[in-house]
């Protein structure tokens, strides 16, 4: 089927758009969070895999982290085990525990690998387990009561946050040409396993890798100001400044926190991306509008 002229000049268009940023970022690491909507619907997984598969094949290092709450809350259900959450944290006794690591280390991971590979790329799927990619120390929250002076410190079992990322097993990945695929599982000094916020890791990971871009893929349209309008090209000073006048708060707080983090620990720019929209990590790095909330330590950045 040959293009109309018109279609055919849209095309070369996109082409040349997309030229300046392939070559700033051929060679450059890109850690993707993939998780929400565009991990549930079919489409939506299918563009995001080819959105993966190009960004390998014009040079670019992308490293893919993933969540999975849904499908853990849907076999916790067939299994009877109820789940507790204190300030939007799983409480993950053993039993918990072990659903975790069976759904995002078994189920979720190898479908997201198996995504990739039928599009075309080379996917590898590994926890945090496997070769002490995490190493992660166990968290403890703290709660006011109003009957006690002191916050109550909560145990809230087999949840850790990372104290470490061994940076040569995903290393040796990216060099052999194939695309990591992580899921969000820690191991302890004790040898015991612990289930880590998907956000935190794949800020976590971009940091040590310094990484060029750390993409969280949302169910939003990005950070929005108080009349609803997406905000973008925004200094981590400007971010601060939202938090502290309630501009960002809520659910949006801990993911902000996580790109905030990531900028400032040395990754170039963070975004924080519609899931919702077909190829919405190829539209974020190669176009020059994007599709979400782009925060940097420049004061002012095009990329």
């Amino acid at each position: 089927m040959s293009l109309s002229r018109d279609s055919a000049m849209n095309v070369a268009n996109v082409l040349t758009e997309a030229l300046p940023y392939i070559q700033r970022f051929t060679g450059k690491t890109i850690v993707v969070k993939f998780g929400g909507n565009a991990m549930v619907d079919e489409d939506l997984q299918n563009s995001f895999a080819r959105d993966i598969v190009l960004m390998k094949l014009v040079g670019m290092n992308p490293v893919v982290v993933h969540g999975g709450g849904p499908q853990i809350d849907d076999l916790l259900q067939k299994l009877n085990i109820k789940s507790e959450f204190v300030n939007g944290m799983r409480i993950t006794d053993s039993a918990t525990m072990d659903v975790v690591e069976m759904v995002l280390g078994g189920t979720v991971n190898k479908q997201i690998v198996s995504l990739i590979n039928r599009n075309g790329g080379q996917a590898i799927g590994l926890t945090g387990k496997d070769g002490q990619l995490l190493r992660a120390k166990k968290l403890t929250i703290s709660q006011k009561t109003p009957t006690k002076l002191a916050p109550e410190i909560i145990d809230i079992g087999h949840v850790g946050e990372v104290s470490g990322v061994n940076t040569a097993v995903i290393n040796m990945l990216i060099n052999s040409d194939f695309i990591p695929v992580i899921a969000p599982i820690g191991v302890g000094e004790d040898g015991a396993s612990y289930n880590i916020n998907a956000d935190l890791v794949a800020g976590k990971i971009a940091e040590v890798l310094r990484a060029e871009k750390l993409m969280l893929l949302t169910n939003v349209a990005g950070l929005q100001n108080k009349e609803g309008k997406v905000l973008t090209g925004l200094s981590t000073a400007q971010v601060d400044g939202l938090i502290a006048d309630g501009t960002i708060y809520g659910g949006m707080l801990p993911k902000i926190g996580c790109a905030l983090d990531a900028v400032k620990g040395g990754v170039t720019s963070a975004h924080i991306i519609d899931g919702r929209v077909d190829h919405a990590v190829l539209l974020e790095i190669f176009t020059d509008a994007g599709v979400g909330t782009l925060i940097t330590n420049k004061q002012k950045n095009n990329g």
